[in-house]
């Protein structure tokens, strides 16, 4: 099956694992009421969820990814989940600063995958 391809499933695992890490890092800004201690203690037992996630799509991926290749995917990623979470959960905007900041990270990781200099 495709989902479990070596290809595929460490990508959809690093999506999950950043869905849980971003709720973690920044889930707390919604309750600003909360103790800092209970803000991180929340956030580090999500957490945990997220590396369960995290470290089986490297260890999947490394076979067929480089470590570079899998740290590239992970911030790509990340900021994706980021940017969905901050305009929906924390009410932020997107600016052109973060277009074009985004948009050097991607062809960051254009060089990555698909450089002119392998």
């Amino acid at each position: 099956m495709i989902l479990t391809s070596p290809y595929v499933l460490p990508i959809l695992l690093l999506i999950c694992s950043n869905v849980f890490m971003t709720i973690a890092w920044y889930g707390h800004l919604k309750f600003p009421q909360a103790s800092l201690t209970t803000a991180v203690m929340a956030s580090w037992g999500v957490a945990f969820v997220e590396y369960w996630l995290a470290v089986p799509a490297n260890r999947i991926g490394y076979g067929v990814y480089s470590g570079a290749e899998l740290k590239t995917m992970q911030e790509v990623i990340s900021l994706a989940v980021f940017v969905g979470f901050a305009v929906t959960v924390l009410g932020e905007r997107l600016t052109w600063n973060h277009a074009f900041g985004f948009g050097f990270i991607a062809l960051g990781a254009f060089f990555i995958f698909k450089g002119p200099f392998s």
